[in-house]
């Protein structure tokens, strides 16, 4: 046998491999363009000398208060330049980043510092009564630091010993990063509702961040000097790896505290925004927003959504505002999006109904999306690309997670004969695009949260009216799917839907509280399951008839 001759005397050493990690583009953005604004928000501006500095200033200050390798820092802040900076700065030190949803209730992130072990929180002041009622359920606490941001002039309270500024100006601007050890070391640590009660935490690696941060720039793209707005909340699976591709491509991030089209409109067109990413409802927002509120703007804006297919009807009226629009779909498990609906050329001739109605569909792989089917889930054989039969969404490459924290059996599952299994039921077209028909997870995602089904069953099952609760999504126009409660009362007993909502408010995030509440008999199987299927058939013919709240 002929011996290899590419078997000896080569391989991988330190003048050809350095472990993949996205950290390196902001210190080469800055090296390139040190001038170029990197942040806008509000009236300032933020240079990438000055945006490496402060993320270099945080990392030292954290190393000076002990956060190393392995270490958690969590944070609850808005889509502010602070978060941008810790997307660098916490770990460039080799520690991990817990951006946590600021929507959450009490119990909710309480759970998340124990379950995470955070070390440090980061919190903005419009979140201290939360925050502070989640703090005072722990018994190890961390050290916390507030954000006084200047934007925010409403009420809240200082939790901590410092305030984020000044904690800045204890760091050195010449601090240097600790080299990344291994390309699979955690980089970030973000909670998903998952199937249960109690949300799991997802582990991201630097590996998988790097690959995706180049897949947007491949896939969407994102162009050189890109003006990003951040109408996606930053603490959504840490903004989708964006916050990195855009500096990758020394863009501008300009930042949004929060969704508000008139705002939008307006600095689309101050900053010649080139791209965005929504949910389908800040699409609805965009499109049904009132004349007065409409600031005109002469530019094509590239605007990805995910999280729920958008309605042609949608995509047809923010083609007509100047919005290009890329339908995604994708899981905090795989970093964020792993497909696109990626343009034909034939679609050109197609009507607007038309070319619509092909945008609405999850479309095919990303560029690093090493393996994607539609599969049965148990044999894993591919289904037919028929458009028609059922199958499960699988995937693997280096966008899948490293697991999920603390929770070997729910990691060995969702990786179960070597694909990651989403839970999402898809249909394969001829032409290779899926198309999302149904969820094996009780999951429902409004206004682009994913809300436990089981989560809101236990929150109404702690009234003492409610003997049985089922929780399944109604199709919901302005917000994709709302959370329809089904319940069961004890006998003798009366509660009204009005009084239910108000109880499940107190114990839920608003955006997981139900919409509507209908009352009488759950169908079961023979063995007593509750049959889904059919409440689900009821909440598409069931009126909104009860109050609602502002929405996700």
């Amino acid at each position: 046998m002929t011996e290899n001759i590419f078997a000896t005397g080569l391989g991988r050493g330190p003048a050809n491999f350095a472990p993949l990690t996205p950290l390196g583009f902001l210190p080469r953005s800055a090296a390139i363009h040190p001038d170029r604004t990197a942040i806008v928000h509000g009236r300032r501006r933020i240079s990438y000398r000055e945006f490496d500095a402060r993320a270099r200033r945080l990392a030292s200050a954290l190393a000076a208060r002990g956060i190393g390798e392995g270490d958690t820092v969590a944070v609850v802040l808005p889509n502010v330049p602070a978060m941008l900076e810790a997307h660098q700065g916490i770990p460039s030190l080799g520690a991990v980043l817990n951006a946590i949803n600021t929507r959450l209730d009490p119990r909710t992130i309480a759970y998340i510092l124990a379950h995470g072990e955070a070390k440090v929180l980061i919190t903005d002041r419009e979140f201290s009564p939360t925050v502070g009622a989640a703090l005072a359920r722990l018994d190890t606490k961390p050290w916390v630091v507030d954000l006084d941001d200047p934007l925010y002039d409403g009420p809240g309270q200082r939790l901590g010993a410092i305030e984020y500024e000044a904690l800045l100006a204890q760091g050195s601007p010449d601090f240097a990063p600790v080299p990344i050890r291994d390309e699979w070391q955690p980089i970030a640590l973000n909670y998903t509702s998952g199937t249960t009660g109690h949300p799991k935490g997802v582990v991201f690696h630097h590996r998988g961040t790097w690959t995706m941060t180049v897949g947007h720039i491949l896939s969407w793209p994102i162009p050189p000097a890109a003006v990003f707005l951040w109408t996606l909340p930053i603490f959504h699976a840490n903004g989708w790896c964006f916050p990195w591709s855009v500096t990758a491509m020394a863009g501008t991030h300009v930042c949004l505290r929060r969704v508000d089209p008139a705002l939008i409109f307006r600095l689309i067109a101050e900053h010649r925004v080139t791209n965005m990413v929504g949910a389908p409802t800040v699409l609805n927002m965009l499109v049904n927003a009132p004349a007065d509120a409409r600031v005109p703007f002469d530019h094509l804006v590239d605007i990805q959504t995910g999280g729920a297919a958008p309605s042609p009807k949608i995509i047809r009226a923010m083609s007509a505002l100047g919005f290009r629009v890329q339908h995604i779909y994708g899981l905090t498990e795989v970093l964020g999006p792993s497909t696109l609906c990626a343009w034909q050329d034939a679609w050109d001739a197609l009507s607007p109904d038309e070319q619509a109605a092909q945008q609405a569909r999850q479309g095919v792989p990303y560029h690093v999306v090493e393996g994607q089917m539609v599969a049965d889930p148990t044999t894993l054989a591919p289904v037919p690309a028929d458009g028609k039969t059922l199958g499960e969404i699988l995937l693997r490459g280096n966008t899948v997670m490293l697991g999920y924290l603390k929770d070997r059996p729910a990691t060995d599952a969702a990786f179960a004969g070597g694909w990651f299994h989403t839970g999402d039921l898809a249909v394969q077209h001829p032409d290779g695009y899926i198309e999302i028909r149904d969820r094996l997870k009780d999951i429902i995602i409004s206004g682009g949260e994913n809300i436990s089904s089981l989560a809101v069953e236990a929150a109404l099952a702690r009234h003492p009216a409610v003997a049985l609760a089922a929780v399944v999504a109604r199709p919901d126009e302005r917000w994709g799917e709302t959370p329809c409660a089904f319940v069961e009362l004890r006998p003798g007993m009366t509660v009204t839907a009005e009084e239910l909502i108000a109880f499940a408010r107190e114990n839920l995030p608003h955006f997981a509280v139900p919409r509507t509440v209908s009352f009488g008999p759950l169908p079961t199987t023979a063995t007593g399951k509750i049959q889904k299927f059919e409440l689900r058939q009821r909440a598409r013919a069931t009126p909104r008839a009860t109050p609602t709240d502002s929405g996700p």
